[in-house]
């Protein structure tokens, strides 16, 4: 895509130069001609000056001249059509170039899109399969003191294998955070989670199978760090189909992890000091982008006419690429975009 992008700068280059040389050369044209005109002009006048005897010269001088005529009307069609023709084909290359620009700028947002929607994949299998781990299962059904402490301690050790997570929480069915895994950073045992909504579709989930989660937030008792939780039923013996004990909610430390993938995108230099490299959840919030901006509370008004994927061009020249989240695996994803937005030159 690259190599046709220079291609096409050199096809508008040298129509450029064509129109630049038509131009130029016509101009000789006319100018050849005028000191032809004047010297058919002047021969007239002598010819009618020698009277009888320049008769035959006033011929020659009258056809120089019908001749003189008829090649600046050649030059003057000949730079009509030429300039038409070089016009059509500038604005060819440069309709050409536009597409080539959206489509590979339109890839690399699928390409965007792909990579977080593969990693939150991931994220569903941890919680699913963290969740029946014993220490958890024991935790959530008696509830002392002893089994959740064991269950931090074994929260802890999945934390410093899993450095994508800020923390996990176990929680039991009234939403009451029971034990989490770094207790010394983030003092959240006790709270009550009842009312965030990834806990609320934990409550409801069928099975152990299914997963819950959240949108992008910035969680106050994590710092105030963004994440994106995902969670699932705690069940009896670990089953997919045992009874609901509590729920496990897992933080992925979002902002960190989805600007290394839009800072990632396989741009040129001059390229990327135009262009914003976005992800856009479901409600238009800018929830990741490689200029580090994204603050949650900005929204793109992202033109998609009901497409999946594509582009478009704005009056000023900016284009706007965007492809929607495939899913992956079981993944179904959560209604996202990759966008890349880039200035004109």
């Amino acid at each position: 895509m690259q190599e046709a992008s220079v291609s096409l700068k050199d096809i508008i280059a040298h129509s450029s130069r064509a129109r630049a040389i038509m131009s130029g050369k016509v101009n000789d044209i006319r100018s050849v001609n005028t000191v032809l005109r004047m010297l058919a002009l002047n021969a007239l006048i002598e010819a009618r000056r020698a009277g009888e005897m320049g008769a035959g010269f006033g011929v020659v001088a009258d056809e120089v001249k019908a001749i003189s005529g008829r090649v600046e009307t050649l030059s003057k069609d000949m730079a009509v059509e030429l300039l038409g023709e070089i016009n059509a084909l500038e604005k060819l290359t440069q309709d050409m170039a536009l597409a080539s620009q959206g489509n590979r700028l339109t890839d690399l947002a699928h390409n965007a899109i792909e990579l977080i929607d593969r990693n939150l994949y991931e994220r569903t299998c941890d919680v699913r399969w963290w969740a029946t781990d014993s220490a958890f299962v024991d935790a959530a059904q008696s509830r002392d003191t002893t089994t959740c402490h064991h269950a931090s301690k074994r929260l802890g050790v999945i934390l410093d294998a899993y450095t994508v997570y800020l923390d996990l929480w176990l929680c039991d069915l009234d939403g009451h955070v029971i034990a989490n895994g770094r207790p010394q950073t983030y003092d959240v045992t006790g709270r009550s989670v009842a009312n965030l909504p990834w806990f609320q579709k934990s409550r409801n989930l069928a099975t152990g199978n299914d997963f819950a989660v959240d949108d992008v937030t910035a969680n106050p008792w994590l710092g105030g760090a963004q994440v994106a939780t995902y969670a699932t039923g705690v069940r009896k013996n670990g089953d997919a189909d045992g009874k609901l004990l509590g729920v496990l909610g897992i933080h992925f430390d979002w902002a960190p992890q989805a600007q290394a993938i839009t800072q990632g995108a396989r741009l040129s230099a001059d390229d990327r000091k135009r262009s914003r490299v976005m992800l856009v959840d479901a409600r238009s919030r800018i929830i990741a982008d490689s200029q580090g901006k994204a603050s949650l509370n900005e929204s793109l008004n992202l033109k998609t006419e009901g497409r999946d994927h594509g582009h478009y061009t704005e009056p000023d020249g900016t284009v706007t690429a965007f492809h929607r989240t495939p899913g992956y695996e079981t993944y179904q994803g959560l209604g996202w975009y990759g966008v890349i937005v880039q200035k004109a030159p």
